[in-house]
């Protein structure tokens, strides 16, 4: 099928693309340069190219996104643009790139992840939303940026299930050959672990020196992560790279 990749440029992008041609698909990755191979111009956040990176699209997969920019302009607004865009009698398939606990975690990035779900849900084309959990290389730098010389200090009670990024490129390479779903998938690594054992784990493949301190933080947003809500639900597909695994090089 003749695709198009949003945001095909990042880290999931840039193991999705390669996913997706394997599978004999015709790739086009849409990004604000259109650089790199099969690269094609397109800006969500000002529509600029927008109609003629997507011309011709049987399926689009929706991986771009601005967490640390202004995501209602971008994700939002972006994704009405996108939906505006695209040719109704050709497109079969819309596979949206989420993130569990768009739902429940009340964060401002990802209450705009599920305002944008909603605008797809609303559109009428053949919709998945697929969310999925942190990848691997994410808690990595999560855990560089908390450590603070020999201690590094992680939330009391929070859980997560990190996924190897290839693996998600994979499932969601799966999902865009499928029929559409119009409801929302999961896909999440293989287990899920206490912050405090992430840490541990990844202390002692990079800073076995460090020490990892547990302590309680207040409010909502601490309250959803203990409460499980970035973890997958029990119908959730799941991957099977482990974090340890992945701090280890493998696969």
């Amino acid at each position: 099928m003749d695709v198009v990749v949003t945001g095909g440029s990042g880290p999931l992008g840039r193991s999705l693309v390669p996913s997706l041609q394997a599978a004999g698909h015709q790739v086009r990755q849409m990004s604000r340069r259109g650089a790199g191979p099969g690269g094609v111009r397109g800006d969500l956040a000002t529509g600029r190219d927008l109609a003629t990176a997507v011309r011709g699209a049987e399926v689009v997969v929706h991986a771009a996104s601005d967490p640390r920019g202004n995501p209602w302009e971008v994700d939002v607004a972006g994704t009405r643009r996108l939906v505006q865009a695209l040719d109704r009698d050709r497109l079969r398939h819309l596979v949206y790139v989420s993130i569990v606990g768009v739902d429940r975690v009340p964060w401002n990035y990802y209450r705009a992840k599920y305002a944008a779900e909603q605008v797809l849900l609303a559109s009428g084309l053949p919709v998945t939303l697929v969310r999925i959990t942190q990848f691997h290389h994410f808690v990595d730098g999560m855990m560089a940026t908390a450590k603070r010389g020999p201690v590094l200090v992680v939330p009391m009670g929070w859980s997560a299930a990190p996924v190897d990024v290839a693996e998600a490129a994979g499932f969601l390479t799966e999902v865009a050959a499928r029929p559409a779903a119009t409801d929302v998938v999961e896909f999440g690594g293989p287990e899920d672990l206490a912050a405090a054992d992430l840490a541990r784990t990844w202390v002692a493949a990079r800073e076995p020196n460090v020490r990892v301190v547990a302590t309680p933080l207040p409010g909502k947003l601490s309250a959803a992560f203990r409460e499980g809500g970035v973890l997958p639900g029990p119908r959730a597909a799941r991957g099977r790279v482990t974090y340890a695994e992945h701090l280890r090089g493998r696969p």
